[in-house]
């Protein structure tokens, strides 16, 4: 599919040390990221670590947006009327095919796929449909970069995490407690998920005001 309707979105390096040399570390192939709670930054490490993948290893690299929040990923790219992941999975009249719903982005180096334009209501995740998607999408892509909702806003983050290869949690400097982070990883261990890594976002240095003075 054609990208021209995405917009330039300028990718932030989350505050963790090369994370996509650690993935390349550890072959993990299918990747997922989520938070404990919103607003941690998810999206911008998941825009981050597909970069980074992109540059550093000689496969494609796809980013899944798997969110169906009206601000996600795919609105902020241009992508958000646009059919993909939640048509894919939850669509059973007239499913798109996988192909059809890929879209090149010409100003990143990686691809997407959209959250998608059908309302699911509260329909849940069923695993089966999922592992036969991302098996294909494997098949096609070097490394699949999951965008995932917060592990305590949605459950989808427990049925993903059991079927990917590796989970990382973005955990937020000042805002997410230590005991919410062991809470949101053991829930994860618990659906069957491997934890592979976090990152550290948004992640404030403090120093004195004579060094401020001397930069």
């Amino acid at each position: 599919m054609d990208g021209s309707t995405s917009r330039s979105l300028s990718i932030a390096t989350p505050s963790e040390t090369n994370l996509a040399a650690t993935v390349l570390d550890l072959g993990q192939r299918t990747l997922l990221l989520t938070a404990a709670n919103t607003g941690s930054g998810t999206s911008t490490s998941a825009l981050a670590l597909a970069s980074q993948l992109a540059l550093m290893s000689a496969g494609e690299v796809l980013l899944v947006d798997s969110s169906p929040n009206g601000n996600n990923l795919s609105h902020q790219l241009g992508a958000g009327k646009l059919r993909g992941f939640s048509d894919l999975l939850f669509d059973p009249d007239a499913p798109p095919l996988v192909q059809e719903s890929l879209l090149h982005l010409p100003d990143q180096p990686f691809d997407l796929l959209p959250a998608g334009t059908y309302r699911r209501g509260r329909q849940r995740l069923d695993p089966e449909r999922l592992r036969a998607l991302l098996a294909q999408l494997g098949q096609r892509y070097r490394f699949v970069v999951v965008d995932g909702q917060a592990v305590y806003a949605s459950a989808d983050s427990l049925v993903l995490g059991s079927l990917v290869d590796g989970v990382i949690l973005v955990v937020t400097a000042e805002q997410t407690r230590l005991e919410v982070a062991q809470a949101t990883v053991q829930r994860l261990v618990q659906a069957g998920a491997t934890v592979i890594g976090s990152v550290f976002n948004k992640r404030k240095y403090y120093m004195p005001k004579w060094l401020y003075d001397h930069l």
